[in-house]
């Protein structure tokens, strides 16, 4: 124990450093998700078939391909169309665009579920499309979909790791270059896992009072 505790004072400031780097991709990947999900869930119940059926292919695409496929081919074939992005970028966007196909999909669903009658009804007093969906539809379908959108930010955090394959120096890459060369595996992984566990924990507990709130709404 002593030797946990001895080992951990002199890995936590440069795990620390990681753990900067795992909640910037996170975050920046979280916006860039709940962005392009929303447009792609906009024009998804848009009512035009050319908006629908484009969003449909790039959302299937997109959950068709592997999370680190989209990385590597962010980060090492666009350089070869003129488009050089740093790892941390490249990392950013791929987590983002990858995940706004799941985003899209707890949006779509939240709008969908909302009364056909209210959007009739506010199109009855001279409300157009988009005011329809800014004032009416999209405040009572966020609050439907606060529950997965949650869970969609914890599950980001976990697969921030994947940014280490493109040599970004986040927490579990971080992890790795410190047991390689210290060869203490135990101590290492045992503190990325709790450094994890110490972010997650707080987003789980947060999205169970969602889903809370939501099934007494």
């Amino acid at each position: 124990m002593d030797s946990f505790l001895k080992q951990s004072t002199e890995f936590l400031p440069i795990l620390a450093q990681g753990l900067w780097l795992t909640v910037l991709v996170t975050i920046g990947s979280f916006v860039l998700s709940t962005v392009l999900g929303l447009v792609w869930a906009l024009m998804r119940v848009s009512g035009s078939r050319v908006l629908s059926g484009i969003a449909r292919v790039a959302v299937n695409v997109i959950r068709g391909i592997p999370i680190i496929v989209q990385l590597f081919y962010i980060y090492f074939v666009l350089p070869d169309f003129g488009i050089s992005l740093t790892a941390l970028q490249a990392a950013i966007i791929g987590l983002g665009i990858a995940y706004s196909a799941y985003q899209a999909e707890n949006f779509r669903a939240g709008i969908e579920a909302i009364d056909r009658g209210q959007i009739e009804a506010a199109q009855s007093i001279g409300m157009g499309w988009w005011l329809t969906m800014r004032r009416v539809i999209l405040p009572q379908a966020f609050r439907i979909v606060l529950p997965p959108y949650g869970n969609t930010m914890v599950m980001m955090l976990k697969d921030s790791s994947q940014a280490s394959t493109i040599t970004v120096a986040e927490l579990s890459l971080q992890g790795k270059l410190i047991a390689s060369s210290t060869f203490q595996n135990t101590t290492v992984f045992t503190l990325v896992a709790m450094l994890y566990l110490c972010m997650s924990l707080p987003l789980i507990f947060l999205v169970s009072h969602l889903e809370k709130r939501a099934a007494k709404g």
